[in-house]
C-alpha cells in the first residue's frame, strides 16, 4: 500500500493520472456531453454559464461544454493519429539511414536532410491546403512536419544501440538483422520514444488547434478548439466564456502530456 500511495502523489503518479483524465473526457465525450454539440437554439444564443449550460452557450445558442468535449475528442484523435504517422515514418528511415549500408543507406540520409531543411510548419500548411477542411489533409500536414524530428533522434538512438556489447553479440552469434533490429534495438527505444511521443503530441495539439484557427481544420459545424477560439474572438467582450473554455482545454491537454514526457524524459536519463 505505500508503494502504491507512493506512486500515485508522485510525478509519475499525478502526470498517468493527469492525462487519464483528458483522455477519458475525450473518449467519453459521447455521454458526458450533456447535450448534442451541434443542435442550435437561437433563443438561447450567448447565455452565461447556468446549471443547464454549464459553461454557457454560443452564438448560434450551442452548449459550450458539449462542443468543447467532442472537440477535445477531434483535436486529441488527430494529434494522436499524426503523432503516429510520424513516428512511424521516421522509426523507418531513421533505423534504415543508421544500419543501411551504400547508396541505399545515402538516400536514406539525403531524405531526412531534406525533411529537416524544410520548415515543419511549411510543410503542414502546405499538406493541409491541398486538402482544406478534411481531418485527413491536416493529420497528413502534421505527420509530414515531424518526421524529421523522429528520423533524427531513431537514427542517433539505432547508431548508439549497435555499439553495445550484447547487440554485438547478437552479430557475433549470427542473427539476421531483422530479428537484432526487433529483439535488441527497439526495445532500448521505449523510454526515448515515449517522451518524445508525449512532449510532440502537446505540440501537435497546438498546432492542430493553430492551423483550424486558420481555417485549414474541420468545417463548421465540427466542433473543433481552435476554429471554437476563432468564432469566439468576436463576441469576446460580451460572452468571455466561449474563449475561456477551449482555450483552458487546450492548455490542460498540452499540460498533460508534457507533464508526462517530462517524467518519462527523467526516467530515461536515470537509467
Amino acid at each position: 500500500m505505500k508503494n502504491i500511495s507512493r506512486f500515485i502523489f508522485s510525478r509519475a503518479g499525478v502526470s498517468l493520472l493527469f492525462c487519464l483524465m483528458i483522455g477519458l473526457a475525450a473518449l467519453l465525450a459521447p455521454w458526458l456531453s450533456p447535450r448534442d454539440p451541434l443542435a442550435a437554439d437561437l433563443s438561447c444564443r450567448l447565455a452565461a454559464p447556468c446549471p443547464e449550460f454549464p459553461l454557457g452557450t454560443d452564438q448560434l445558442g450551442r452548449c459550450v461544454l458539449s462542443r468543447i468535449l467532442w472537440g477535445l475528442r477531434l483535436s486529441l484523435g488527430g494529434a494522436l493519429a499524426a503523432s503516429g504517422l510520424a513516428v512511424g515514418a521516421g522509426t523507418l528511415l531513421g533505423i534504415g539511414a543508421a544500419l543501411a549500408k551504400g547508396w541505399v543507406g545515402i538516400l536514406f540520409r539525403a531524405a531526412i536532410d531534406m525533411g529537416l531543411a524544410i520548415p515543419g510548419l511549411i510543410l503542414a500548411i502546405v499538406f493541409a491546403g491541398l486538402a482544406p477542411g478534411t481531418m485527413q489533409g491536416l493529420i497528413i500536414g502534421l505527420a509530414a512536419a515531424n518526421w524529421p524530428w523522429w528520423a533524427r533522434l531513431i537514427r542517433g538512438l539505432a547508431l548508439s544501440s549497435v555499439q553495445k556489447e550484447f547487440v554485438l553479440a547478437g552479430r557475433a552469434a549470427g542473427l539476421k538483422s531483422s530479428r537484432i533490429v526487433l529483439a535488441y534495438i527497439l526495445p532500448q527505444f521505449k523510454n526515448p520514444v515515449l517522451a518524445g511521443a508525449s512532449l510532440k503530441t502537446g505540440r501537435i495539439i497546438l498546432a492542430f488547434a493553430g492551423l483550424s484557427y486558420l481555417g485549414l481544420g474541420p468545417p463548421p459545424p465540427v466542433p473543433e478548439l481552435g476554429r471554437m477560439l476563432q468564432e469566439a474572438g468576436i463576441y469576446m467582450a460580451r460572452a468571455p466564456w466561449l474563449v475561456f473554455g477551449p482555450g483552458i482545454s487546450i492548455t490542460l491537454a498540452v499540460a498533460a502530456l508534457n507533464l508526462a514526457g517530462k517524467t518519462f524524459q527523467r526516467e530515461f536519463h536515470d537509467v
